[in-house]
């Protein structure tokens, strides 16, 4: 989806898309589903077949963001306030996931 010139010269380089259908939805839903587990990056992939090589950079992502957490290869869920304020947001069916608060989107 093309964005207006004016984004791409003056907006954040790491803007994440967190609307349903994108890479870093599908993960954050797949680990909230599994929440009492941990995961390595090549059963992540297998389980939402999501290019193996795009689920790193996306967890990166979703690390930063601190809506993610790891030790060593494992990658789950993160806990705490900021996750339960993502979750909240999306139960309500809001389209503020997308704000300046998780990194700006096209719209």
């Amino acid at each position: 989806m093309p964005i207006r010139i004016d984004r791409f010269e003056n907006g954040p380089e790491d803007a994440l898309d967190l609307k349903a259908g994108t890479q870093p939805h599908t993960v954050l839903t797949f680990l909230a589903t599994n929440d009492e587990q941990a995961f390595t990056q090549t059963e992540i992939h297998e389980a939402t077949d999501i290019p193996r090589g795009s689920v790193g950079v996306v967890l990166s992502r979703l690390e930063d963001r601190r809506l993610v957490r790891h030790q060593g290869r494992y990658w789950a869920i993160a806990d705490g306030e900021r996750l339960a304020s993502y979750a909240a947001q999306q139960a309500a069916g809001s389209e503020s996931t997308t704000d300046d608060y998780y990194g700006e989107t096209d719209e």
